[in-house]
């Protein structure tokens, strides 16, 4: 048996901009200065200018990322003509919707919608084709405005949509607070869109979700109580409402790297014959939105931290075509390695590649923190994935594979332009995978190389920084 093959990618957008509100910073932020709200709704995109953004289009697979290139910056400010709401791998869901879809994953009624609102989407998740009857069923009818009012009086979060109330968040406990509306509401945003990128994973696969053996999920969200703070399987959640019957699931928390610790993981529960298809997903990060406010304001530019992404991915045994995670290729960042940038890369890079006898020059592409730099940028982040380009690119030319005139061109031949939303894991190199995927199938690249990396020391109980990564190749069979 050859190595394990990714059979199927899919990734999501669900358009939020009322929830950027309750995104971490702009929590502990709105309360310091009471004309700040007004500022970051004054600032929020339509779904339709989130829909014809380019970075969102790749996203979908509509577009490749090398055509960023070709439009001028800033790219919010060039809308896509003709930009669809669907993509090969997924779609951007609008608001409303995605408010339908977080009440239909909702096991203990936590989330209450108003029922007029409910009314009104009702029909349009109806037409929706991952969507079926018993979800319209556990959509409901909704609850009076008075209710909600009653509610939120009593300590309830209000959901608001185009500025309107249409909801509330209730608390699932009124002394702990890991259940607090506030955290529920990140779970329960984190679980919807994992499930919308699980069923849409599994709506164009041969095998359906009852070939599912195991789910993996990748997010960032530590769900859990008072007892067992960040224990809670988010995965098994998933699989339950995307119909995976026959699979059981787990949670692999790695901060950013975490995507591409579980893709290993996976491969390498195919490879050793446990399980036959693993499906690794994650949702979306509510607490990221709006991280970076501050830097769009200053500059004037819309808040662009307005959409929750998502991802899933089926890994399978070899099937002679798919492309293969070459488990041959893994590298890692030890405890014992430096933490600088330059030692990460080496191990990240370098030993994979002096393991299997290539040079840096050998790898079709590389994938790093595909971070959107219009997002990053004027909040004094940085270019990040120009950043790790340079430096893979210093790392050939330390070993004269390169020479220095050809970093200047080494972003574009062996990189890409960044186009996720800065939510760490969904932008930890996994969403250049169905491109790969799609361009090693077409025989445009022979591989990729994917390098993630984590900020361990943010939890304050080490000062190490972590990372891994793998080569995705052709299939010779």
């Amino acid at each position: 048996m050859g190595f394990p093959v990714v059979k199927r990618v899919s990734y999501i957008l669900a358009h939020t901009p009322d929830l950027v509100r309750y995104g971490s910073k702009p929590v502990r932020e709105i309360p310091k200065d009471s004309s700040l709200l007004e500022k970051i709704t004054s600032h929020l995109r339509t779904y339709k200018d989130a829909v014809a953004y380019p970075p969102h289009q790749v996203f979908l697979g509509n577009m490749r990322p090398e055509q960023l290139w070709e439009i001028n910056q800033p790219w919010f400010e060039h809308p896509v003509p003709g930009a669809r709401r669907t993509g090969p791998w997924g779609e951007i869901m609008p608001q409303n919707e995605f408010y339908g879809l977080m009440k239909i994953v909702d096991e203990f009624d936590l989330l209450l919608l108003e029922e007029g609102f409910t009314a009104a989407v009702t029909p349009l998740l109806a037409g929706h084709p991952l969507i079926t009857e018993d979800d319209l069923g556990r959509l409901g009818n909704g609850v009076s405005m008075e209710q909600l009012k009653g509610e939120i009086a009593g300590g309830a979060l209000p959901i608001y949509d185009g500025g309107n109330l249409v909801g509330c968040m209730r608390p699932g406990h009124d002394e702990d607070e890991n259940l607090t509306a506030g955290i529920l509401l990140e779970n329960l945003a984190c679980k919807a869109s994992g499930v919308l990128a699980l069923r849409q994973v599994l709506h164009s696969y041969d095998g359906g979700p009852e070939s599912i053996d195991y789910v993996m999920n990748c997010g960032e969200e530590g769900v859990g109580d008072r007892y067992q703070r960040g224990a809670g399987n988010l995965a098994k959640a998933m699989a339950e409402l995307s119909w995976c019957r026959n699979s059981s699931g787990a949670d692999i928390k790695a901060f950013c790297c975490s995507p591409v610790h579980t893709l290993v993981l996976a491969a390498s529960l195919v490879q050793s014959g446990v399980f036959n298809t693993v499906a690794v997903v994650g949702g979306g990060s509510l607490a990221k939105l709006g991280m970076k406010m501050r830097g769009h304001l200053s500059k004037s530019t819309p808040i662009m931290e307005d959409v929750l992404g998502a991802l899933a991915i089926i890994v399978g045994r070899d099937d002679g075509h798919n492309p293969q995670i070459r488990l041959d290729s893994v590298g890692k960042h030890d405890v014992a390695a430096s933490s600088a940038p330059q030692a990460i890369m080496e191990s990240l890079v370098l030993k994979p590649l002096d393991r299997m006898g290539l040079k840096v020059t050998d790898i079709g592409k590389y994938a790093t923190e595909m971070h959107n730099p219009e997002i990053t940028e004027p909040a004094g982040s940085g270019n990040v994935p120009r950043n790790n380009y340079r430096m893979i690119g210093g790392l050939a030319v330390m070993r004269k594979w390169l020479t220095p005139a050809d970093l200047e061109s080494f972003e574009k031949k062996y990189g890409m332009p960044g186009f996720s939303p800065t939510q760490g894991h969904i932008a930890s190199a996994v969403p250049f995978l169905g491109h790969a995927r799609e361009m090693i199938l077409k025989g445009e690249i022979k591989n990729a190389m994917f390098l993630g990396k984590g900020s361990l020391f943010l939890a304050k109980m080490t000062r190490l920084s972590d990372g891994m990564s793998f080569i995705l190749e052709r299939n010779g069979g």
